[in-house]
């Protein structure tokens, strides 16, 4: 790859493996957005935004998203923009790149990949590979039963978005995890694949076009959902996802899982009624999401489509 590629991430922590990794990869560099409740963090070879670094250059914006989330990475996300990415890679700390990480992206090529259909109004990724007791984090609920998917013959699409699997700890909701408690390693034989169908994917391991910043965003104020409904909303303008391979492995940070619960609620709540109102229209989503958090996306469409 080229310097054209950016790594975007947050976090609280000191310098970890993952991010140690991350920064010594070649032809890739790495961008870091600190929060105010971030440790001391020194890592060579990486771009570091501070607090009041973000909060001088993207006032508006900072105040509007707030503190103490992971939105926080769309100012790392912002930088990589600034400074000329083509594909910004979607990253968290705590998943261990492997020997296959970032050697093959799919992104903004023309490629002939398999086709997958389902017979729900979204796509399950995590269930089509073959976890049948298992499903991407944000999948609703009342759709895990029977899911069925059928491959289609190969077409030739241009993806927007790829979201790269993860080996070890997958990324599923709070109720998969208390009750299976996974441990998974993909296989590859199935990928890549995409779906015409609205589908969930994550900003821990996914690359993401240029092309598509005006309509990604990680909205704040909706807990563990934020980077779902980003998926949900893209999706919903019919922008191309492939999934790929594991490139990671994720030894997930300590987290208490029924605070994560608590956490992905609105997910549990809404995410069914969401997808349905999004095929209606995608502008839709403005009536999910919390007024400070709808004006914090008009404010990062105004720098995406001005500024730039």
């Amino acid at each position: 790859m080229t310097e054209d590629v950016y790594i975007a991430t947050t976090t609280i922590n000191k310098p970890t493996l993952a991010l140690k990794k991350f920064a010594n990869k070649k032809n890739f560099k790495l961008i870091v957005a600190l929060d105010k409740k971030s440790k001391k963090f020194n890592l060579k070879n990486t771009i570091i935004l501070s607090p009041s670094y973000q909060q001088k250059k993207w006032s508006k914006l900072s105040s509007l998203i707030g503190w103490n989330c992971i939105a926080r990475r769309n100012f790392a996300i912002l930088e990589a923009y600034e400074r000329g990415a083509k594909i910004i890679a979607l990253v968290d700390d705590d998943n261990i790149p492997l020997n296959n990480w970032g050697k093959k992206i799919f992104i903004n090529q023309n490629i002939q990949v398999n086709r997958i259909d389902t017979n729900k109004i979204v796509f399950d990724p995590v269930g089509y590979v073959g976890e049948k007791n298992l499903w991407h984090r944000g999948f609703p609920l009342e759709l895990i039963n029977n899911r069925k998917y059928y491959l289609k013959k190969k077409n030739k699409i241009v993806p927007k978005v790829q979201a790269d699997f993860w080996n070890g700890d997958p990324d599923i909701d709070a109720i998969a995890r208390i009750i299976q408690k996974p441990n998974c390693k993909f296989s590859p034989k199935k990928f890549p694949f995409y779906c015409n169908k609205i589908s969930p994917f994550n900003s821990q391991n996914t690359f993401i076009s240029r092309d598509v910043l005006t309509d990604y965003f990680l909205f704040p104020y909706i807990g563990r959902m934020e980077d779902i409904w980003a998926a949900y909303y893209l999706s919903s303008k019919k922008y191309k996802i492939i999934y790929n391979e594991p490139t990671v492995f994720q030894k997930r940070n300590k987290h208490i899982l029924i605070k994560d619960f608590e956490n992905e609620y609105v997910g549990y709540r809404k995410n069914m009624e969401l997808i349905e109102k999004l095929h209606q229209n995608p502008d839709n989503i403005h009536n999910f999401i919390p007024k400070k958090s709808s004006m914090a996306f008009d404010e990062w469409r105004k720098i995406i489509n001005t500024k730039y």
